[in-house]
């Protein structure tokens, strides 16, 4: 739950949610007036299958993250076939995988069962007797490390540093002119094709019900959206934009309606680790709201619920679970990487003096063998979780432009006359000041993502790189981040791993943030090497 929104939804879609049950009763109805007595307990056989509401639990928290629906499938979910049936149906937009991985979706795989058969970060749940899936908060919030050995990890908690919402969205959306999302007899074949199959009545309600049904929400999202996405640059992996798209879709709104000021808004996908201190603090990377219950339901919101198909209590569970999760360790900690004792001493006092009033910091002292005895994280320093003004940062306006105060205004009737109506959104003049808590996992820095290193965000603006492979997780041991080389991106808008980040593109800025840039070169080497441990 974040600040991170994927949006992908429109409250009228519930409306289709709602008329799916009426209209496979309907359907179902006239065939059993059509085949007579005969068929009348088969036609209320299905009829009492066709009612069916039901989805999953997890007893683990962590599965519950990873795999619980919140809500979203009803309102903007796809068929759980059809979802398994589009790598077969579109196969020029999935190559070999044949899975969701084209899009930087993450599988596991489970023990002695192989790969998960649903991504990280989608649920289900079943609706009308149609299973459903959609998104869930995990998949903005977990991500993958590679070390030194080759060995990849995946971490909850983290942001999806592989996940690119973009090409998956404008794939999407683009079905919307594809006649094979339509046809019955080709939808068949990739169902098959993915192993599984459509009995002779469910083929019947699959074409005259939920295949025009699923067509027509998308053309309605598609229309509202893809102008939007087609006047920005794609955001690349890692990042999303977080609330324009919530405007077109939540308040009707168009393309035309939005100031140009607006249009350029993509940023990267927080942590999320340890939420419980930051309760009170100024939230989102603007900081427009101080309530961790508002902002984890305006971030269901973006990930697919409405008001009406909300799932109050899970999403509480997982803000419950997430209220204590800390990072996990920095690998710089791990005995035979520590840095020696001195320069990290050294590094430590040149955070408390340049870093630790808006970051806050590691409170205990570092022993001789470079260790932090019980490593707490210090919330305390005097401007932690508030907002620097944007003169003062000099980081790039455009999210924080994108979050209007209109749009604030709009945000507060959302959830109206019930307990969980918004009353906390603002329209602030700044970034806020976020805790670096798990920093060596956040890469990409900035709220943009337009700085690939510690080394780098360290560095006067205009000897930051230019453009940079975003995507990459091998840790950069030395520099402090994930590797990203450079690359040209009109060559190479699109690597073989990752996406070339342009920084002169509107949005992307990479200014700003002049904090420790005017360090002599030995104190930033300091510095770095205790921000490493982080």
């Amino acid at each position: 739950m974040s600040g991170s929104e994927t949006w992908v939804t429109a409250s009228q879609e519930y409306m289709f949610a709602r008329r799916w049950p009426r209209a496979l009763a309907g359907l179902l109805l006239l065939a059993i007036v059509l085949t007579g007595i005969a068929g009348l307990a088969v036609g209320i056989a299905v009829l009492v299958s066709l009612s069916r509401s039901d989805r999953p639990h997890y007893a683990d928290a962590v599965e519950h993250f990873k795999y619980g629906s919140i809500g979203s499938e009803p309102s903007s979910g796809l068929p759980a076939k059809l979802w398994h049936a589009l790598p077969y149906l579109i196969p020029e937009a999935f190559g070999e995988s044949r899975d969701y991985s084209v899009f930087g979706f993450l599988y596991e795989n489970d023990a002695g069962r192989g790969k998960h058969a649903l991504p990280i970060g989608l649920g289900s749940r079943v609706e009308s007797g149609v299973e459903l899936v959609w998104l869930n908060c995990a998949v903005c919030h977990t991500g993958t490390v590679t070390d030194a050995t080759g060995k990849r990890r995946i971490i909850s908690g983290m942001p999806a540093n592989n996940l690119d919402l973009y090409r998956f969205f404008v794939f999407l959306l683009s079905l919307s002119k594809d006649a094979r999302i339509g046809d019955i007899d080709q939808v068949e074949q990739a169902i098959q094709a993915s192993g599984d199959g459509l009995g002779w009545i469910e083929k019947q309600v699959w074409r005259f019900v939920v295949l025009p049904q699923v067509r027509e929400q998308l053309i309605m999202t598609a229309t509202a959206v893809l102008p939007l996405l087609e006047a920005q640059s794609p955001w690349g992996p890692g990042r999303v934009d977080t609330f324009n798209p919530y405007k077109l879709l939540h308040l009707r709104g168009s393309l035309s309606d939005l100031d140009p000021a607006e249009v350029a808004a993509a940023s990267d996908f927080p942590s999320i680790f340890l939420q419980g201190p930051r309760e009170g603090m100024q939230l989102h990377w603007d900081g427009n709201n101080r309530s961790l219950a508002e902002r984890n339901l305006s971030a269901a919101l973006g990930a697919g619920v409405t008001p009406e198909t909300v799932d109050i209590a899970a999403i509480e569970r997982v803000a419950d679970w997430l209220m204590d999760l800390p990072p996990p360790p920095s690998p710089a900690l791990a005995a035979g990487n520590r840095p020696d004792p001195r320069v990290l001493a050294q590094g430590k006092q040149l955070y408390a003096e340049v870093c630790f009033a808006c970051h806050g910091g590691r409170s205990n002292a570092i022993d001789q063998k470079g260790r932090y005895p019980g490593d707490p994280y210090d919330f305390g320093g005097r401007l932690v979780g508030t907002v620097t003004p944007i003169h003062e940062v000099g980081t790039d306006p455009g999210r924080l432009d994108s979050y209007t105060a209109d749009f604030a205004q709009d945000q507060r009737q959302f959830f109206a006359d019930t307990p969980y109506q918004f009353k906390h959104f603002e329209k602030t003049d700044g970034y806020a000041n976020h805790p670096l808590d798990g920093l060596w996992l956040r890469a990409p820095y900035l709220h943009n993502g337009s700085v690939p290193t510690l080394a780098d965000l360290l560095d006067p603006p205009e000897a930051r790189p230019r453009a940079f492979i975003r995507g990459i997780d091998k840790i950069d041991t030395l520099k402090g981040g994930f590797e990203a080389p450079p690359c040209e991106p009109q060559a190479q808008p699109r690597a073989e791993r990752g996406y070339c980040f342009d920084t002169s593109l509107p949005g992307n800025s990479n200014g700003g943030h002049l904090w420790g840039t005017d360090l002599p070169p030995d104190d930033k080497a300091a510095l770095r090497a205790y921000l490493l441990t982080f």
